[in-house]
């Protein structure tokens, strides 16, 4: 199954970035790196981890006790991040490392700009298999490796453990599942929605898909294909939106609902089960205090069981052309992600780490609001086509569209599909 990684932020055209030809170099990868005097500069946005100060500090400390080398660390809004990102590459001044998320990874990437990591990585004894999948693929393009996986969330199923205590229903294992105790609970509580359906939310959409086998879009050469129309994905979409127009487990207002809404409507007491993110137990908690210990959470399942694929969110750590010495930025990107530091990010901001060996304490808790989503991440994180192109499918709302056609009546699923295949393949191949 070829799966890509969903940008975290929609993409701006590649044809608008200019090309830096500044190549680094030192050290052998993976050997002792000199770094006396020198200083690396750093952009890691600003807000994933609220008060980064003292682990920035902490961090530069060891990089500085290790390699001789001084870090300065700038952070930078989303909002303004991919301008600033355009304008420093067309002008040769970029930083020298900098956090990435997804899919700008391969639009930088495209541009000419970001330096391989593939000898750096393999140097490494045991890395490349520790790589979580999703987020691996997400940083390859061209079959090279530029982006490297710091932290990432993932999407489950998350439910209201009380009401499905209360009815005698068990965590849902495969698709047939969900709609057993979506009745139950549709039955014995009128008012709450069982499971409802976000029209305005592609990434609910996907796992779906997969979980039918189907895909979003394959490459052979250099063409991209969607396979949204496939027979497969045809069937995970119909029992998606038929949760909605079949079952009556939704809502018409969902129809134009983002996740922010969905989640609203969760904290509110009106949902029972909902695709949420493994950043959002803490968050829903916080907005109703009376949901503490009433929430689980569950591995999103396949059409017969198993997992579901669920795409990722989050970064990478990349190293741009620019830098004067690519073997010392691989060294801080290395302490970045991998280890102590890797586990202290992610306990900081209540993502994953991008290497699976720092999320081993995750793997094995016992605790219901972490080790679904670790397992889901692991065994099931996926992504979508890793092409400069897939914004423009965001921009369009090619799959919202559909899917909101389908909920709202105005063409059935073969339809919707059908025609979501082609504006997709059409925007993947401009």
């Amino acid at each position: 199954m070829h799966k890509r990684i969903l940008p975290v932020v929609a993409l701006g055209a590649a044809a608008t970035l200019g090309l830096a030809a500044c190549a680094g170099g030192g050290a052998d990868a993976g050997g002792a790196v000199d770094g006396e005097g020198q200083e690396l500069t750093v952009w890691i946005m600003k807000g994933t981890n609220p008060d980064a100060t003292a682990f920035y500090d902490e961090v530069s400390s060891a990089f500085e006790d290790e390699t001789g080398a001084t870090v300065k660390i700038e952070e930078i809004q989303w909002a303004d991040a991919h301008d600033r990102f355009v304008t420093s590459i067309a002008g040769g001044t970029t930083p020298d490392i900098a956090e990435t998320g997804t899919t700008w990874t391969a639009e930088f990437a495209d541009a000419g700009a970001l330096e391989p990591l593939d000898e750096y990585v393999d140097a490494e004894d045991g890395l490349r298999d520790d790589l979580v999948e999703g987020l691996a693929v997400a940083g390859t393009y061209d079959e090279e490796l530029y982006g490297m996986p710091w932290y990432a969330g993932v999407r489950s199923i998350v439910y209201r453990t009380d009401v499905f205590e209360e009815l005698g229903l068990e965590a849902p294992k495969t698709w047939d599942d969900i709609v057993t105790a979506g009745e139950a609970i549709k039955a014995a509580k009128p008012d709450m929605l069982p499971f409802p359906v976000a029209g305005d939310a592609e990434f609910q959409v996907y796992p779906w898909v997969w979980g039918a086998g189907g895909e979003v879009a394959t490459l052979d050469g250099e063409t991209w294909t969607s396979e949204l129309d496939s027979e497969e994905s045809q069937a995970g979409i119909e029992f998606y939106t038929g949760l909605a127009t079949e079952h009556g487990f939704s809502s018409a207002g969902a129809t134009t609902w983002k996740e922010t809404d969905l989640r609203d409507s969760f904290t509110q007491g009106n949902v029972a089960m909902m695709l949420s993110g493994s950043w959002t137990p803490k968050a829903l908690i916080e907005a109703n205090p009376e949901l503490d210990g009433k929430i689980g959470a569950a591995v999103i399942p396949g059409e017969d069981g198993g997992i579901a694929p669920s795409v990722l969110g989050g970064s990478h750590l990349s190293v741009f052309n620019t830098t004067e010495n690519a073997d010392l930025a691989w060294e801080f990107v290395k302490l970045m992600t991998t280890g102590e530091f890797a586990e202290q990010w992610a306990d900081e901001t209540g993502y994953f780490p991008g290497v699976q060996s720092a999320m081993e304490e995750a793997l094995a808790s016992t605790d219901p609001l972490v080790a679904p989503f670790a397992e889901q991440m692991v065994e099931g994180g996926a992504s979508v086509p890793v092409t400069p192109n897939f914004g423009a499918v965001q921009a369009k709302k090619t799959t919202n569209s559909m899917i909101q056609a389908i909920l709202g009546g105005q063409k059935d699923v073969a339809t919707a599909t059908k025609d979501a295949a082609a504006e997709m393949t059409e925007l993947l191949n401009k």
